[in-house]
């Protein structure tokens, strides 16, 4: 398959994961894990807009040095802590939920974490990359759903996105191999209780199969 081609349904299934949703106003940004450092950066771009006065990085996977310009070893969470606080976040703006590998344990812990602290959060602006927006709002609907929410990431096309990872060393195929994974857990992930169905366009599932089809199958959920 050509590189065009491949980017041609990689574009396909990085709109269709891509929810957009109307950004307003919450209590607390809440950040899930990830291997991609921007999205700490859009997340202090958005405190710094006044969009909510704290943020929360949910996320104990722990990163090796350099994956998320940490020069040792980090949980997500913490790594989150240092790019935010460079980008002139308060620490006391912070909270840390150090212990989800995962998104369903994103929600659940930081549940949790709100209720040992006794914090007064209603509404939540979630962030995560581009591309797991849209696993994002069905988790969340599933494990969030007595809170008022959206879902944001930062505003990047699939050509864009791919720029921003190569600079902070995220490969073009591990992206579409995370892409693909993605639409597999949205396909098996709602009978097993996860976060609710979403209809899936057939031309989505056809770009899904055509890059299975090229190799990019790293992601897939057992």
């Amino acid at each position: 398959m050509t590189d065009n081609l491949i980017d041609t349904y990689a574009r396909i299934l990085f709109d269709y994961h891509f929810l957009k949703q109307t950004i307003k106003k919450a209590d607390c940004i809440f950040v899930l894990g990830s291997h991609d450092p921007s999205v700490a950066d859009y997340a202090s771009q958005l405190y710094h807009n006044g969009m909510a006065p704290f943020i929360i990085f949910s996320g104990g996977v722990v990163r090796p040095a350099g994956e998320l310009r940490n020069t040792v070893p980090k949980t997500e969470a913490e790594a989150f802590f240092d790019i935010a606080v460079k980008k002139g976040v308060p620490p006391h703006a912070i909270i840390l939920e150090n212990e989800a590998t995962n998104t369903g344990e994103n929600f659940i812990f930081t549940k949790k974490l709100i209720q040992a602290q006794q914090l007064n959060f209603g509404s939540f602006i979630l962030v995560q990359k581009p591309y797991m927006i849209r696993r994002t709002y069905a988790t969340a609907m599933v494990q969030f759903k007595e809170f008022d929410f959206v879902v944001s990431a930062i505003a990047d096309s699939y050509d864009t996105y791919l720029s921003r990872c190569a600079q902070n060393g995220i490969s073009k195929e591990r992206v579409i191999s995370n892409m693909t994974g993605d639409l597999q857990r949205l396909k098996i992930y709602p009978e097993r209780g996860f976060l609710i169905p979403m209809d899936i366009p057939e031309e989505v599932w056809n770009a899904y199969e055509k890059l299975i089809e090229a190799g990019y199958e790293g992601r897939m959920a057992s």
